[in-house]
């Protein structure tokens, strides 16, 4: 599809056409010319979006997660999530076949940061420091996850195979057998640790400000706590 190519749902009044965002393009002039003048620039983004169809996927992901992250998969509404996308519903179908297939297209792009930043060559105290920096950065995600752990909800396609173990648990193993982990620690377990650890500062914003004065969305906050936890995973190897 080129980006000049017309999607599902796009029309293009008169309004649109000549810019005047007047009666013909289907905007009140009632209120004043600056009420006239936000009409038309909320239509020319909504039209933006939808003539270049990679920007329309990741406004709708921008949209979706926010919404998912406030109201969870469950409790999220298409029609919502377009409307912060500033685009008709039926382009959710049509880039991602429904609310499903755009909580699938956001765990995919976790996956593809995740591949960025966590290299298995590194030492597992910077690992843990990583995913600490990452869930401050993106508070938002790291609030969707944890909110669809809770209520036990299904869980996205993680692209593993369901009958092999973890890549995530086989890596600690790998870890601990190179001497990063102490042979008395399971390894199951320090991964549920560092885990919850990783996002703390999500679940317990408040603790966060109480026992650091800190903000728990800081650059600040993000830098010393991924430090901390960088020295608490090396305390691991029991040397």
């Amino acid at each position: 599809m080129s980006a000049t190519s017309r999607e599902p749902g796009e029309q293009r009044g008169r309004g649109e056409r000549d810019g005047t965002g007047g009666e013909h393009g289907g905007e009140s002039t009632r209120g004043g010319p600056e009420r006239a003048a936000g009409g038309v620039r909320g239509r020319r983004r909504a039209a933006d979006a939808r003539r270049d169809p990679e920007r329309t996927r990741q406004a709708l992901l921008d949209a979706a997660l926010a919404e998912f992250a406030e109201k969870g998969r469950a409790g999220a509404r298409v029609s919502e999530i377009a409307a912060r996308a500033g685009v008709n519903k039926q382009l959710i179908s049509y880039h991602f076949d429904g609310k499903d297939g755009l909580y699938q297209a956001l765990a995919d792009r976790w996956l593809e940061r995740e591949r960025e930043f966590a290299d298995p060559d590194i030492p597992l105290g910077e690992l843990a420091a990583r995913y600490a920096r990452e869930t401050v950065e993106q508070r938002e995600l790291t609030r969707l996850f944890v909110r669809e752990c809770i209520e036990d909800a299904p869980e996205p396609d993680w692209g593993q195979d369901p009958d092999a173990e973890p890549e995530e648990l086989a890596d600690l193993r790998r870890r601990q057998r190179a001497g990063e982990i102490a042979e008395q620690l399971d390894p199951a377990f320090v991964l549920l640790a560092l885990q919850g650890a990783a996002a703390a500062s999500v679940v317990f914003p408040a603790d966060v400000r109480r026992w650091t004065g800190l903000e728990p969305d800081s650059p600040e906050f993000a830098e010393r706590y991924a430090e901390q936890l960088r020295r608490l995973a090396e305390l691991l190897a029991g040397r």
